[in-house]
């Protein structure tokens, strides 16, 4: 962060009376919403900090760390008093008024862009540190950053910097996100793509060694085969055998390769038990192809609705990354797992999924499907709370890149699983619904 640049947004943000919300909206990143009405983004990456603006989004995960607790109940809707940009160093000060508070109390909230240094912390009139993003301890630096604890000045920041005039601290902020937009898109996206072509692969190569269902059924009849003549020729077998050399029932040399451990007499059993696993496998080994080949056009939808992805919260929505909690760790087998705004969506990935996933939805959860279309089936868990309208369009954008691969507009119909009555299979009939029009983008999909 250049000392000029924070020297003009402090003056920038002067026209501003009060923080009507203060959040954590990514592991090293805060958003102030000033006066309701603009949002600044404090990014205090270690290194690389900068300030940037854009439209106020909710985001996908929740910060509730002691920080996040303190810095939204001392800091929400509380009054600037002042800011500053002391001894012209790259450290931001705003002194606030708490509204929590039934007398007046000042708190400073110091923004440091310094280096290695970069934090937030929040101090009281004495200058003792209430919290800090970042903790330091002795072990690690001269300034121990804890609770508790006296803050420690800074050295000066001597470094000449060439200072500049800012024509426009919006356009500054403005530009800043898209700069920041571009590079973390286009990074992340690597990642994801990855990530799901990972999955592809593996999926691919199953389906590639699924064994042939004539081959299946010509081992179950060698297999019967075996076991039948084994038990014709019972009694010439010792104990120690481990070849049986003989003839079949057409009168041709055969030899049988005898399996270890297995008591003589019930050698046949072996071999018929082995037939019958290969004649179901046979039977149904459409069924697993069937699955395998939905769940990789699934994940090839992902692949290509996430190349064309050009907002990081979509691609979030499409690819979450790996939670750290143990509730967002969860995995489903009857179908796909998001999370939107904290809110659990399920998504089916063929048939079988979709019908899994009307048994094991709640009456009042939301489920939805395109109208008139074969489509995944997404339920999304309400545990009986109103669904903000951002969740609902987040997650009838999913039931669309999941199931139509041409470019148009969609109708999908959602209502509580409670109005859902099962036909046959995932075949449903369906009342008191509302619908929503989703645009799906001119996306190549590959079969």
């Amino acid at each position: 962060m250049k000392r000029y640049e924070l020297q003009a947004i402090a003056s920038y943000l002067h026209s501003y009376d009060f923080i009507a919300e203060a959040r954590r909206v990514d592991d090293n990143t805060v958003e102030f919403i000033f006066n309701k009405e603009n949002s600044i983004f404090f990014n205090m990456t270690r290194g690389n900090s900068f300030i940037y603006q854009k439209k106020t989004k909710k985001p996908l995960q929740s910060y509730k760390a002691p920080f996040d607790n303190i810095l939204h109940s001392l800091l929400a809707y509380s009054k600037i008093l002042s800011i500053t940009v002391p001894n012209n160093d790259r450290i931001l000060c705003i002194e606030v008024a708490p509204k929590s508070n039934y007398k007046e109390k000042k708190i400073t909230l110091q923004l440091e862009f310094t280096g290695k240094n970069t934090n937030i912390i929040l101090l009281d009139e004495s200058g003792v540190i209430i919290e800090a993003l970042r903790h330091v301890d002795a072990s690690r630096s001269f300034r121990v950053i804890r609770p508790g604890v006296e803050l420690l000045p800074l050295p000066p920041y001597e470094r000449e910097e060439e200072s500049q005039e800012v024509e426009s601290v919006d356009t500054l902020l403005t530009n800043n996100w898209k700069e920041y937009e571009a590079k973390r898109i286009t990074n992340i996206k690597k990642q994801k793509l990855l990530s799901v072509q990972k999955k592809i692969d593996k999926l691919s190569k199953i389906l590639a060694t699924l064994p042939d269902k004539f081959k299946l059924e010509e081992e179950a009849l060698e297999y019967q085969n075996y076991g039948n003549i084994i038990l014709a020729n019972l009694y010439t077998l010792k104990p120690y055998d481990k070849v049986l050399n003989t003839y079949d029932f057409d009168g041709n040399e055969i030899s049988i390769k005898l399996p270890k451990n297995i008591v003589t007499n019930r050698i046949s059993q072996y071999y018929f038990n082995l037939s019958k696993r290969a004649k179901n496998r046979a039977k149904n080994v459409y069924i697993e192809q069937e699955n395998l080949s939905s769940k990789l056009r699934f994940y090839q939808n992902i692949y290509h609705s996430a190349k064309q992805v050009t907002d990081i919260y979509e691609l979030e929505i499409l690819v979450p990354k790996r939670a750290k909690s143990q509730r967002k760790k969860e995995k489903l087998k009857e179908c796909e797992l998001f999370w939107i705004e904290d809110y659990k969506v399920l998504v089916g990935r063929n048939s079988i999924e979709n019908q899994k996933l009307l048994q094991v939805a709640k009456a009042n959860d939301l489920w939805m499907h395109i109208r008139d279309v074969p489509s995944s089936h997404v339920i999304i868990r309400t545990d009986k709370q109103n669904l903000p309208k951002s969740v609902i369009e987040s997650a009838a954008k999913l039931c669309v890149d999941f199931s139509i691969q041409k470019a148009g507009e969609y109708e999908i119909d959602y209502t509580k699983r409670k109005f859902v009555k099962v036909q046959e299979g995932s075949n449903v009939l369906y009342n008191k619904y509302e619908t929503i029009r989703v645009r799906k983008e001119g996306i190549e999909i590959r079969e």
